[in-house]
């Protein structure tokens, strides 16, 4: 019996792998049964042109568990291997891989890392190493009369004999090793635990993964009358996701979706698409009936699960989905993809990269269509992640902007219903010439602010935003169909005709003395006191100039201090409405300093309470509105 030693690059492997520590060696399962599923469609494709060497009805891959010798066995019916394809595949680290595996290895020397090797490189029927101290393979070939027995325990190299196999096919018989204080292989020859292992990663493989398991009858009293052996088949084989859209009614979807996402309630959306080209894949996701309780914090993790023909690869490929997108839930799976594919690999497989293009686009299809022919259900999914999408708005600096645009809802002063930007834009005057809007907690607050009176006057109608990062998102767009947003709190409003205009700076220019007066009685609180032109019925405000607005001011408040950005102020500007009664007490009072310092600090406050924020003196405040109370009286 010849004694055959690995090439040196092989070599390395099988020491990396039984030397080091690996988080994932469970997966040598999905390798091997992955091999015997190729093994078997080569075998198929032959009788292609020889129908008389293919039983189909025993086409299968065999499990077989033996505690007492301690291995485990895999069998397939495969096209099987002779003695030059043994040494050719069992003998070599596979092809596809050994340039990466030696770059990387040379890496990881340097760095002095532990490596998960699996997942970064097709080193598929080698990770039998990582659980067994001693493998054999037994194996037959398509056309051959001699079967040939392969055997290594890694150490020492590997021999090939002749032995014995009644029929084609190939028998990897696993010697597991012995278990230590970090590691327990006896689980591997637990029925529960290879059922987990083949659902988890082999479910969809089509051809049917037995294994023999015993079952027992039990007596009234509970005594085992009788213990049979029966056949189980382990797998489902055939994918929800194969299977044509027509034949799959929608209680299928939704079981599907809630055993395979935990979840106790049906999608509220089902996407199932098939892409044909370049990049193939079959995607099946889901938009979930409502937000996770941790979706907007930092343990939420996005992604689908990801499959190679059927053969499960990862559980949260991250990349497959954009940020704007993460509440959706579900699959891909690509005939083009290695089954090797790693973590590290994703960001920069061209291939993964197209195919996450085409799942955003599809998406935003999707949801457009929603909106467009069901405004109901859209709304439904808007209160549950249209917050999300404003937030892809505003994050990478507004480069999904144009993607998302569409799909936004705002509250509107129309009805107070919820409107896309279109609707609004629809309905602009002939004569408006912005999107109006206004920030605050709630709609019903916004809609009483002083500034939106005289907007609404004109005809003009006004969204209400009251997420904080509203504002954000549209500072980030600039405008929507080349018309500009416009905050009613900052800056000029424009509304006026040039009469009135005229008419603003002549009562300005008369009242200079008693605004300079209320400006010096403010000093360190407002960087100007103005006549507004902003409001109707009410008699003061407070705006800002274009930038800061007031509403990102409280967002920014909250922010940790260590940013810097808690600090950050909006320009205070107090205006007084000339058509309003206390501007005629305020002429009356011009040359009384007293009075003028006491006033200026009531409308202050009073502005600062309308706009949400706090004051900083109450008490001082109370007693103010007391003695301007008694006065009265007197």
């Amino acid at each position: 019996m010849e004694k055959r030693e690995f090439k040196a690059e092989s070599k390395r492997l099988l020491d990396l792998m039984i030397n080091s520590i690996y988080t994932h060696k469970e997966i040598f399962l999905r390798e091997l049964i992955s091999n015997a599923s190729d093994a078997i469609d080569k075998l198929c494709y032959v009788s292609l042109t020889d129908t008389n060497i293919v039983d189909r009805s025993n086409l299968k891959i065999t499990l077989e568990a033996n505690k007492q010798a301690r291995t485990l066995t895999i069998s397939d019916t495969g096209i099987g291997m002779d003695k030059d394809q043994m040494e050719e595949n069992l003998g070599t680290i596979c092809s596809s891989g050994s340039l990466a595996f030696k770059q990387k290895l040379e890496e990881a020397e340097e760095k002095h890392e532990d490596i998960d090797i699996i997942g970064q490189f097709g080193v598929g029927f080698y990770s039998a190493f990582m659980v067994a101290k001693n493998v054999k393979v037994i194996s037959k070939a398509y056309n051959a009369d001699t079967a040939y027995v392969w055997e290594s325990n890694a150490d020492d190299g590997y021999t090939i004999t002749e032995g014995e196999r009644d029929a084609v096919g190939t028998t990897i018989i696993l010697t597991l090793k012995d278990n230590s204080e970090d590691e327990n292989y006896d689980e591997y020859l637990e029925e529960y635990k290879l059922r987990e292992l083949v659902k988890k990663y082999s479910d969809y493989i089509h051809y049917p993964i037995q294994m023999d398991v015993e079952r027992n009858k039990f007596d009234d009293e509970g005594n085992i009358t009788e213990t049979t052996t029966e056949t189980d088949t382990l797998n489902s084989m055939t994918p929800l996701w194969k299977k044509s859209k027509s034949s799959i009614t929608k209680e299928e979807y939704n079981s599907f979706y809630q055993e395979k996402f935990n979840d106790y309630e049906d999608p509220q959306h089902v996407i199932h698409t098939s892409v044909e080209g370049n990049t193939s894949f079959t995607a099946l996701l889901y938009i979930p009936s409502r937000a996770p309780y941790n979706f907007y914090s930092a343990d939420f993790e996005k992604g689908l699960q990801l499959y190679s023909r059927g053969v499960f690869i990862m559980d949260k490929a991250s990349d497959l989905i954009p940020e704007h997108f993460r509440f959706v839930k579900g699959l891909v799976d690509s005939q083009d993809l290695s089954l090797n594919i790693s973590r590290e690999m994703l960001q920069h497989d061209r291939q993964l990269q197209q195919i996450a293009s085409r799942i955003e686009k599809k998406i935003k299809s999707e949801l457009a269509t929603m909106l467009a022919t069901n405004r109901e259900e859209y709304e439904k999914f808007w209160n549950n992640f249209g917050l999300q999408l404003k937030y892809g708005v505003y994050n990478d600096f507004g480069a999904h902007k144009e993607l998302l645009q569409d799909l936004l809802l705002f509250t509107s002063s129309h009805d107070k219903k919820l409107v896309t930007l279109s609707e609004y834009v629809t309905r602009m005057k002939e004569d408006q010439k912005a999107i109006y809007f206004a920030s605050g907690e709630t709609v019903e607050k916004i809609d009483k602010l002083p500034q939106s009176e005289r907007v609404k006057d004109k005809g003009y109608e006004i969204l209400y935003l009251t997420d904080s990062v509203d504002e954000f998102a549209l500072q980030v767009m600039m405008n929507y169909q080349d018309k500009p947003f416009k905050n009613i709190n900052q800056g000029d409003l424009d509304l006026d005709s040039e009469e009135e205009k005229k008419e603003l700076e002549e009562k300005t220019k008369e009242s200079a003395d008693l605004l300079s007066s209320i400006k010096n009685a403010l000093t360190g609180k407002v960087s100007d006191v103005k006549i507004s032109n902003r409001l109707k019925s009410h008699p003061v405000c407070l705006s800002t100039t274009d930038g800061l607005s007031f509403e990102m001011e409280k967002v920014l408040s909250q922010m940790p201090e260590a940013n810097g950005l808690n600090n950050m102020k909006a320009t205070r500007i107090l205006e007084i409405n000339p058509n309003h009664a206390i501007f005629n007490a305020l002429q009356k009072i011009a040359d009384r300093d007293e009075d003028i310092s006491e006033y200026a600090d009531l409308l202050y406050n009073q502005a600062l309470l309308i706009e949400g924020f706090t004051i900083d003196d109450p008490i001082t405040f109370s007693n103010q509105i007391c003695n301007l109370m008694v006065k009265a009286n007197n």
